[in-house]
């Protein structure tokens, strides 16, 4: 049976990264030592050419996908942003941590949602819907390796929802411009909503 490989992949870092901010509907560009790191990281890595890549529509997202798979048909989707972080968005741990509605979004759960913000059930709703319209055009379309540039939240709810063997959430963050090689096949997706979570990525250079 006929698999679909995806490479999920972190953007690279932006200021508000760098300041240890919530960072998520602000649309924010790479700052210039994210930017950096992802050029050196293509002479670390081997990020191997794709037939497409999907992209959260946010600037530190579309513009890491330019320097990681350049020369490649890049495609937005709206379901690939990050979380929205409402009244929280912008602001460090530090800024937040007296705050009575910031402690009750955080011991709340997956159903909790930050003021004017969304929950994690409600994320994972729409990067199901957004990771079915990915995997049902490279389907109809014979693609058979693709990259999926979004945020680490993303990857890692991504990951804890739908991928097998269910590994512990800590072990599924994504640093910078690296993420997880995963494999489906249109039975397992469509049968049981769920992906193979292959390796590490990108790999290794062996030159």
């Amino acid at each position: 049976m006929k698999g679909y490989r995806i490479s999920l992949v972190r953007h690279g870092m932006t200021e508000a990264n760098e300041k240890g901010m919530y960072i998520g509907k602000t649309d924010l560009p790479l700052s210039d030592k994210g930017a950096a790191e992802l050029v050196a990281k293509t002479d670390e890595f081997d990020y191997p050419k794709v037939h497409k890549v999907y992209t959260s529509p946010l600037k530190r997202c579309t513009e890491t996908a330019d320097i990681l798979f350049p020369d490649t048909e890049i495609m937005t989707v709206d379901g690939l942003r990050e979380l929205d972080f409402g009244t929280f968005d912008g602001k460090t741990v530090d800024e937040l941590i007296e705050r009575p509605d910031y402690k009750e979004w955080l011991k709340g759960g997956r159903s909790s949602r930050p003021p004017e913000g969304e929950s994690l059930e409600e994320m994972t709703a729409r990067i199901f819907s957004a990771v079915h319209g990915i995997i049902m055009d490279m389907m109809e379309n014979g693609l058979t390796h693709c990259a999926v540039v979004t945020h680490g939240g993303i990857i890692s709810n991504l990951l804890t929802g739908f991928g097998i063997p269910k590994y512990d959430p800590k072990y599924l963050n994504a640093s910078y411009g690296e993420g997880f090689d995963i494999m489906v096949t249109a039975q397992m997706w469509l049968n049981s909503q769920a992906f193979e979570i292959l390796n590490l990525f990108p790999y290794i250079d062996s030159e």
